[in-house]
């Protein structure tokens, strides 16, 4: 009873600042004219600036899935994966470390695309000299120009396959939802067959180190234990990371 009473005690002083707080808000939103988006609720308002003003904050949420799913960095953070499991250090380069590099290899490959969506929709934007429809067809354009060059026409066909739709005749035609996730099944075959190329080396290695010990008698020595300091040994010794790098960023088109 004692805590209902002050529960109820408490209501009592903030309901009346709650109250104050939302009816001069309601009645001034009633009427309220923000800057750009001329909003009158209180005489049939016109709701299309206020879909586009939605319309933005949504395209923001989903910037980090555009950052993903259309640029390179698929095919560069599972390559970096899968060197490092090649490797056998699970946790080295930390995940922090592999994710800065992959998004700053992501910019350098994507550089001419984003030079080309900076000057041609995001200038003429912020000088309103087009509008936000006209700035998202800008990028939607770029991004697909350099998806274009990447995916590959099976991964296309599946999707009109499944939908029994028949395909358009140049790849401009076909829709945004098509491209993208064949898109991203396109890096990650290019990923994986990276990732094959990687392993090999790395595969043999492991297979001669566990062949010496069995022959020394020393099975109960784990062979990642003798194996893991050679591998490191042969990733110095060739330049490693500046192979795999130059091999990631030869693989674009």
């Amino acid at each position: 009873m004692r805590i209902i009473e002050k529960i109820l005690s408490i209501l009592k002083y903030v309901m009346p600042a709650v109250l104050l707080l939302v009816f001069p808000l309601h009645s001034y939103a009633q009427s309220a004219n923000l800057p750009g988006l001329s909003v009158n609720f209180g005489q049939g308002a016109d709701l299309v600036d206020s879909i586009q003003v939605i319309l933005l904050f949504t395209v923001i949420t989903l910037a980090p899935a555009v950052l993903i799913l259309c640029t390179s960095f698929t095919r560069i953070i599972v390559v970096l994966s899968f060197m490092r499991q090649a490797i056998g250090t699970q946790n080295l380069p930390p995940n922090q470390l592999l994710i800065g590099f992959a998004m700053f290899l992501t910019v350098f490959v994507m550089q001419p695309t984003g030079t080309a969506i900076y000057n041609d929709g995001i200038t003429p934007y912020m000088k309103k000299q087009i509008t936000t429809v006209q700035a998202l067809q800008v990028i939607e354009v770029n991004l697909r120009s350099f998806m274009s060059k990447q995916v590959r026409k099976t991964d296309i066909a599946l999707f009109y396959d499944v939908t029994g739709k028949k395909a358009p005749q140049t790849i401009n035609d076909v829709p945004i939802h098509y491209l993208i996730p064949a898109f991203v099944i396109s890096e990650l075959k290019t990923a994986f067959q990276i990732g094959f190329l990687l392993y090999i080396p790395f595969l043999i290695l492991d297979m001669v180190v566990a062949s010496v010990l069995m022959a020394m008698g020393m099975m109960m020595l784990p062979p990642v234990v003798i194996s893991l300091p050679f591998k490191l040994l042969l990733f110095v010794l060739v330049d490693g990371w500046q192979l795999v790098t130059g091999s990631i960023l030869r693989s674009f088109n």
